[in-house]
């Protein structure tokens, strides 16, 4: 039976035995192993010289080494070399098999930790992309909602009834929202960056021009048309709203008038289009927002919101609910069906009108401009102040939010286009236009590749460069509205100089 020593490989001269890890040494090697660290090389347990155990082996006869040369001690000196080696070569494969486990456990780690980023990176997006986990920020003063109030009597001669009550954001209405942002959101990403083929390309639509014009819309006694929107199912169908008091329905195709509707007893400053009803709305300074049928040519709805003039109006994505805002400071959460008021809110700690109010195209958040030059996000489910947009100077006089959700628009009496990323909240972009240049409308195309601005003219520009692709000074008075066909297969504004104009090839 032949022994071999632990520490190298080789058979011992002087064997002994560890009684810790029962291994064979050479007792030269592990002598000098535990006057160094005090330990069993194969285990790391304590080990003394007095615990090892000499095994007795028939040991061969070598010669006797000479005694008067030099031989003996470079043999001696060769022999201590060698031992050396042994040590630090068994000390190093030691090292090495403790570097390769903690290599295999980082490795781990590290993949474990990029799975990890991965999915926060992609919820963080989708988050971003909903806009629907926007939180109230610090220092915002919570918005008060008013007090429910009575409904008011039953108008005469067949007027429709007028309700102001609030009867509350119910948990149905929340999720009936919910569900509608969800929807919205899944189809914007399904649609991605990709551009509809029909979309009209920016070489073409600068070579649009005036291709027709009306101007007997509205009443010449007291001119101007105040606002104008599109039918966005078809967008032939145009709707118009006069200082004159009148809603007017404007068939493009047949260039003829469908209705003329009649009822508001101030001008008519806000005009919105049913996606998929024969139904209009209309907001004035008569303190009253207006439902009517354009195959009836009645009023069948109003909503006394406010208790001052309605500034601003906006349709939500479920066609159910209207947004509306005004200079009594409030913005009220309206049912179109019902006609009642959900929900009505201000911000206490501004105390300033509002002149403006727009969907977020999810329908979650919505922006209000303010008199005092602020723009502000709002919850619609939490009805918070989420957001503010300072930097306008003036007056803001209409917002507009992009078809992908990411951009805003605002205009303001100071001359000045800025453009806002929700993800960010932060003006990334600032056109300045000319001096005492007056923005009345903004309108991004159903695509979200271009934006419309109206005001001393029209403008076009092409998002993302913010470049200027279009400029018509057609009107003779101010523009107070601009509007992108389908596929911005034409553009269409109105203006104070009471007429309706239409741009194309």
């Amino acid at each position: 039976m032949s022994l071999v020593c632990a520490i190298s490989n080789e058979v011992p001269e002087h064997p002994c035995v560890s009684p810790v890890s029962s291994q064979v040494f050479e007792r030269r090697l592990i002598e000098k192993y535990i006057a160094e660290n005090g330990t069993d090389p194969m285990n790391g347990q304590p080990l003394s010289e007095e615990q090892l155990v000499d095994i007795k082996v028939s040991h061969p006869i070598r010669p006797k080494a000479p005694s008067a040369t030099s031989i003996p001690a470079i043999l001696k000196s060769l022999q201590d070399e060698w031992d050396a080696v042994m040590l630090h070569s068994f000390t190093l494969r030691q090292q090495l098999q403790t570097t390769r486990q903690e290599l295999s456990h980082a490795l781990y780690q590290h993949d474990a930790a990029c799975r990890v980023i991965a999915r926060l990176t992609k919820e963080v997006t989708a988050a971003r992309e909903a806009l629907a986990t926007l939180k109230p920020q610090a220092g915002l003063v919570a918005p008060q909602a008013v007090p429910t109030s009575q409904p008011t009597a039953t108008g005469a001669g067949g007027e429709p009834m007028e309700i102001s009550e609030q009867v509350g954001m119910t948990p149905e209405i929340i999720q009936k929202l919910q569900d509608k942002a969800t929807i919205l959101t899944t189809e914007r990403k399904k649609r991605g960056k990709t551009v509809p083929e029909e979309l009209v390309r920016a070489e073409d639509l600068s070579k649009y021009r005036q291709v027709a014009s009306h101007a007997g819309l509205h009443s010449a006694s007291v001119p101007g048309i105040l606002a104008l929107d599109l039918c966005p199912s078809d967008t032939n169908k145009v709707l118009t709203g006069g200082a004159d008091k009148n809603v007017v329905v404007f068939d493009k195709s047949e260039e003829q008038i469908v209705a003329t509707l009649k009822g508001h007893t101030k001008k008519v400053t806000s005009v919105i289009y049913h996606p998929s009803q024969s139904v209009v709305f209309s907001a004035s300074p008569d303190n009253t927002i207006r439902v009517w049928s354009v195959a009836g040519g009645n009023c069948v709805q109003v909503v006394r919101a406010h208790e001052g003039g309605v500034t601003g109006l906006s349709l939500h994505a479920t066609g159910d609910y209207l947004l509306s805002s005004s200079e009594d400071q409030y913005w009220a959460f309206s049912d179109i069906e019902t006609g009642r008021v959900l929900t009505k809110v201000t911000d206490e700690s501004a105390g300033c009108a509002l002149t403006c109010a727009q969907f977020h195209p999810d329908g979650l958040i919505f922006g209000t401009g303010t008199a005092d030059s602020q723009i502000k996000i709002w919850d619609l489910k939490e009805r918070t102040n989420v957001a503010n947009f300072p930097g306008h100077s003036g007056p803001v006089t209409s917002i507009a939010f992009s078809e992908n959700g990411y951009y805003l628009a605002t205009g303001a009496q100071d001359s000045s286009l800025k453009l806002w990323d929700l993800r960010k909240l932060k003006n990334f972009k600032t056109i300045n236009l000319d001096n005492n240049y007056e923005v009345k409308s903004l309108v991004f195309d159903q695509s979200g590749t271009y934006l419309a601005v109206g005001g001393s003219d029209i403008r076009v520009y092409i998002c993302k460069q913010w470049s200027e692709v279009l400029n018509f000074t057609d009107h003779t008075g101010l523009v107070t509205g601009v509007a992108f066909g389908e596929n911005a297969q034409f553009l269409t504004s109105a203006g104070m100089d009471r007429s309706l104009k239409f741009y194309s090839l």
